[in-house]
């Protein structure tokens, strides 16, 4: 069955079949002109006792400020819970009535909400919809619908690199808080991701834009061209285990909250027709994987809330579940965080995050098909190139690996790292085609500090301190960090094996509070983010680097976004 139709389907004759699902045929003709509204209704998971559905309306009748869709079950399903729209059921009867925000329903729009529910026996498809009293036409089946065909893994004819030929969506609420800083018309223009970073910001919290409104505004700006846009999938139960300045809403257990409440209700806008020609590109869950690596176990740097994380399997399951769902959607491409060179980079780290994310690339149903590539650097500082020195180099008789700043690290930036670890996931089971992105959008370390050559070669810590460009305290800093800059603007394959340099850290986006600020978003406060902490086996004890007066994560901070256009490298004009 298909699984999709035109908002102008013309008039069907509809057979409930034995197993629930809708056939129906379309006679064509001057008939499809009166048709008043479509329904697809598709059932998108079912187990032995309940299942979540996506409705799409369209309507082809007059504009509407308001709606209700209403239908019958001839079985016992009952509707647990929803999104996008208020949900009532009185026996069999179930109504569906808009929400505020998505009450107006022009000619030819659609709206999209979906439910878990409950049932025992069979689940067939309702017969009949009306919307505002008037019979609509059906669709049904879908992904999970009784009579589709396994799930292979997810579309296989989307772009190779989905930014190549591409423009890239620009936020206009990120947009307007740069312009409207001094001289932050210089950089206001360029595209940066949206970060979906709880359950309300799906819809839109607090006054800003919900995912449907960033669409909408993405088809505006796309013109007659291809155009990307860059979401931040983040949400996870238990999220951020070692980062308590990013803690999210959902505790460690909660993992089915994030499947019906969060992820599938941004699956049934992703797959709302209306959107089929945008590219969509999701960064999924950082710094989740990485965790469970370095962060656990008998290792100095373990916390426990991630010793947790790996004992449950909530991030494992959530990300697979994330990207089977977001891999249905044919125009979306998915790319897994993959941490950063200073995080990853160390022999013991390096394979099994390459291990562990297959792991989870394949688990709750999803396959390595849903994985369009990994983006690395995701919201750090890490420097895409170091010009001063290279893994190879000897300094007074020692590699440059034994240095206080590498540590034994393989990898001295970002962009050999990226390509290295690109090949080590293809031997762990990934996809030969799959791409990396780099997130640049903090990482230039320009300015006066920017040193022009190599270090002394007094020692060979005095070699790398003197050359490198990162000036962090340690590779292991990650909050509002002091001296940064912006980096390389956004472009498409800029290297080999790279798909593309990104912004996906809206720049003067804080990392964290450097104080304890109460807040209903699930942040705390971390060390990590205040100036006077002296550190801890993460960052080898080291100061944090945290520049001060930082509100929480996600806020605006005006310092921080002056400080990275003065320090941008390569330099604003």
């Amino acid at each position: 069955m298909s699984r999709t139709r035109t908002a102008l389907l013309a008039a069907m004759a509809l057979v409930a079949g034995a197993t629930g699902t809708a056939f129906a045929v379309d006679p064509g003709g001057a008939e499809a002109a009166a048709v008043p509204c479509t329904v697809d209704y598709k059932i998108q998971n079912q187990w032995s006792t309940g299942f979540t559905a996506a409705v799409t309306v369209t309507n082809n009748s007059a504009a509407k400020s308001s709606w209700s869709l209403k239908w019958s079950y001839a079985g016992n399903q009952k509707v647990t819970s929803g999104w996008n729209a208020k949900l009532s059921q009185s026996g069999a009867a179930v109504t569906a009535a808009n929400e505020s925000y998505n009450a107006q329903l022009a000619t030819g729009g659609s709206v999209s909400f979906g439910f878990q529910g409950s049932y025992s026996g069979s689940n067939a498809i309702p017969a009949t919809f009306t919307l505002d009293g008037v019979t609509c036409n059906v669709d049904s089946g879908g992904p999970g619908g009784p009579t589709d065909p396994p799930d292979p893994g997810g579309p296989t004819d989307r772009a190779d690199n989905p930014y190549a030929g591409a423009k890239v969506y620009v936020n206009p609420e990120w947009s307007e808080k740069a312009a409207a800083e001094p001289g932050g018309s210089r950089v206001s223009n360029q595209p940066t991701g949206v970060w979906l970073d709880r359950t309300a910001a799906v819809n839109g919290a607090g006054g800003k834009m919900g995912l449907r409104a960033h669409l909408d505004e993405a088809l505006r700006q796309k013109g007659s061209g291809e155009l990307v846009v860059q979401l931040v999938i983040y949400n996870l139960p238990g999220r951020d285990c070692s980062a308590l300045a990013s803690n999210g809403e959902l505790g460690p257990t909660e993992i089915d909250r994030y499947k019906t409440e969060y992820i599938d209700p941004i699956k049934t806008i992703l797959a709302d027709s209306k959107y089929s020609s945008l590219r969509i590109v999701t960064t999924v869950e950082i710094d989740s994987l990485p965790n469970l690596v370095t962060n656990t176990g008998s290792r100095p740097t373990a916390v426990p809330q991630c010793d947790v994380m790996k004992a449950n399997g909530n991030y494992v399951k959530g990300v697979g579940y994330a990207l089977n769902k977001l891999g249905d959607v044919p125009n979306v491409y998915n790319y897994v965080d993959a941490g950063h060179h200073g995080w990853i980079g160390w022999d013991d780290n390096f394979g099994p995050t390459a291990t562990i994310m297959k792991e989870a690339a394949t688990a709750e149903g999803a396959t390595v098909n849903d994985v369009h590539g990994f983006i690395t650097n995701t919201a750090n500082y890490s420097a895409l190139k170091e010009d001063n020195f290279t893994i190879n180099d000897t300094v007074a008789g020692k590699s440059v690996r034994e240095s206080k700043w590498l540590d034994w690290n393989r990898y001295v930036d970002e962009l050999s790292y990226a390509q290295a670890f690109r090949s080590q996931l293809v031997s762990s089971g990934f996809n030969s085609n799959i791409g990396m992105l780099i997130d640049t959008s903090r990482n230039g370390w320009g300015g006066t500090a920017r040193p022009t050559g190599p270090g002394a070669t007094t020692s060979v810590d005095t070699y790398v301190d003197g050359g490198r460009y990162d000036r962090r305290f340690n590779g292991g800093n990650w909050c509002n960090q002091s001296g940064a800059g912006l980096g390389e603007r956004p472009q498409a394959a800029p290297a080999a094996g790279i798909d593309a340099y990104v912004w996906m850290k809206p720049p003067g986006e804080s990392d964290g509070a450097s104080k304890t600020i109460p807040n209903d978003e699930g942040k705390g406060f971390d060390r990590m983010c205040d100036p006077t902490y002296t550190g801890n086996p993460r960052n080898n004890h080291n100061m944090s680097g945290a520049l001060p007066d930082a509100p929480l994560s996600g806020h605006w901070f005006s310092a921080q976004f002056r400080q990275l256009m003065q320090n941008a490298y390569p330099p604003l004009s």
